[in-house]
């Protein structure tokens, strides 16, 4: 008797092992946050380095159907990540101004550019290069952070459920400036500047840098202090700050604008994301479970014997069950990834870009931000061209009169 129970006690056993092994799945996640490191050191004015924080790439080159992407939601992020990264390298004290610039075609002491990886509301994955003036490389690597549900619980706060990562990023930056010497520092800053005005006058300040086949900037020898060339560049550069700070102002209040409903997204989101982890987790289990069991029921019935028999349709009969169970599991994610998508929709329209206008002078700046930055660079040469024909004309008339 107790060999022919056994086939039944062990189909038993082995249905309520699995069955219960399924309903247990716990997951603990920990959001510890680094403290802000503060420069080593007080840094000199002429050491200190301006930083721009260039709009993200969304990562949208590679859309899989494992990981679901809403383009315009990404788009979004892209201005938002690099938005609250400013505001944390601001708290450092150790930099000067930092800027959001919309594209990594920037001719400031410090650049920071970087690809949104993976973004669900409860992992950021970011890949980050920053870089010098001079073109060295600083950082080059990816950062993740992983937060709980207790990072959305908190009413009222406006503390970044990802701030691990902003700060991970800032201390890295830090690191790399405190290990370089003063003069590295002081040349990044000339570097720059050295750049931009190459840009406006390729013939006048070519001599000045040389490029080597690494893509680095070297510096030759610098212009006079007085140089007039010199001067009209600094002073188009200030005019470029002035721009870059009004379009601070429109990603400040793009960011302000977006973080409640974007928060909401990230919180609906995360748990989305939890959900249908839980329930694939539990569909694999179950179907794993039910194709055991009706292993194992084939294997009872053909015994030859009754109980046998009657254990194997028990197994089998149970079996089925699990399959279809895991089955109606797997559909079940597939509606939550449906509600993902909705949410997607929802953000979009709620964070969809504003058309700004500007105005310098007489000229009015018109479309999206990129837009406008890219007539504003033509505007710069305008001006840049306009005033170098003036002191030509003016060193002209001087030895005219000389004469």
């Amino acid at each position: 008797m107790t060999t022919t129970l056994s086939p039944i006690r062990l189909v038993i056993a082995l249905t309520c092992a699995v069955l219960a092994a399924g309903c247990v799945n716990q997951t603990v996640k920990s959001s510890s946050v680094p403290a802000l490191e503060r420069p080593s050191n007080v840094v000199n004015d002429d050491e200190v380095l301006d930083v721009g924080v260039a709009i993200l790439d969304p990562g949208l080159g590679e859309l899989t159907e494992e990981q679901p992407i809403y383009p315009e939601v990404r788009k979004a992020e892209s201005t938002f990540i690099a938005n609250e990264l400013t505001k944390t390298l601001q708290d450092v004290g150790a930099w000067g101004a930092v800027r959001v610039v919309p594209d990594g075609d920037q001719f400031t002491d410090l650049l920071v550019t970087g690809e949104i990886l993976h973004s669900d509301g409860e992992t950021l994955e970011l890949a980050v290069r920053v870089t010098d003036a001079r073109g060295k490389l600083w950082i080059d690597k990816s950062y993740t952070a992983v937060t709980s549900r207790y990072a959305y619980d908190s009413r009222g706060s406006t503390r970044d459920p990802f701030l691990m990562i902003y700060r991970a990023i800032a201390n890295d930056m830090l690191l790399v400036f405190d290990s370089l010497p003063r003069k590295d520092r002081v040349a990044i800053r000339q570097v720059a500047e050295l750049r931009f005005a190459k840009t406006f006058a390729e013939d006048a300040f070519s001599d000045y840098l040389t490029l080597d086949e690494k893509g680095i900037y070297h510096m030759q020898r610098l212009p006079a202090e007085n140089d007039p060339m010199l001067e009209r560049v600094r002073n188009l550069r200030q005019r470029n700050y002035v721009f870059v700070d009004t379009l601070q102002g429109y990603y400040t209040g793009f960011s302000e604008e977006m973080y409640n409903p974007y928060q909401e997204w990230r919180k609906l989101s995360y748990e989305e994301v939890v959900a249908q982890r839980e329930l694939e987790n539990q569909a694999t289990t179950q179907m794993i479970a039910g194709a055991a069991a009706i292993v194992a029921g084939v294997a009872a019935s053909t015994s030859g014997n009754e109980y046998g028999n009657v254990a194997g349709i028990v197994s089998m009969g149970a079996g089925g069950y699990l399959l279809k169970s895991g089955l109606e599991k797997r559909a079940e994610a597939s509606i939550h990834s449906l509600a993902l998508e909705e949410l997607g929709q929802s953000l979009e329209a709620e964070v969809t870009p504003r058309v700004i206008e500007l105005e310098d002078r007489t000229v009015r700046l018109s479309g999206n931000v990129q837009d406008q930055y890219g007539q504003w660079q033509e505007l710069m040469a305008d001006i840049y061209a306009a005033e170098i024909g003036a002191l030509v004309s003016d060193v002209d008339s001087t030895s005219d009169l000389n004469d």
